[in-house]
C-alpha cells in the first residue's frame, strides 16, 4: 500500500479528504444517522440498532471522533456519543464550498 504523501497537498485539500473519509464506509454513515436520530447515543445502543459487532462499531466511532464529527462523554461504564455541532457545521461549509465550485472552463472540452 502506497503512501498518500499528504504533505504535497494543501491544508484545504487534506481537510476535504479527511472529512470525506467519514462517509467512505456505510457503517459510519449509519452511525451518524443513528446519532442524529437519537440526538445522543451509547455505543451498546448502536450495536443493537446497526447490527454490527461491538468492536466494529467502536472502530468506526473512533474514526468519527478522530475526524471531529462526534464527541463522547464517559457515563459510568459507557460512552455517550453526540454530534459535535461546531465541527459538523464547519464540515458542511467546507464540503459545500468544494462541491459547489464553478467550472471555469468555458469551452466544451469533451
Amino acid at each position: 500500500m502506497g503512501l498518500t504523501k499528504s504533505e504535497k497537498f494543501s491544508t484545504k485539500q487534506n481537510q476535504i479528504a479527511t472529512l470525506a473519509k467519514a462517509f467512505a464506509h456505510p457503517a459510519r454513515v449509519a452511525i451518524l444517522q443513528q446519532i442524529f436520530k437519537s440526538n445522543t447515543c451509547i455505543c451498546g445502543d448502536l450495536v443493537d440498532e446497526i447490527g454490527l459487532a461491538q468492536a466494529t462499531i467502536s472502530q468506526h466511532l473512533r474514526e468519527l471522533k478522530n475526524i471531529g464529527l462526534i464527541k463522547g462523554n464517559i457515563e459510568g461504564t459507557s460512552v455517550c456519543y453526540c454530534i459535535d455541532e461546531e465541527n459538523w457545521n464547519n464540515m458542511k461549509s467546507v464540503i459545500s464550498n468544494f462541491i459547489e465550485q464553478k467550472n471555469n472552463n468555458s469551452s466544451d472540452c469533451c
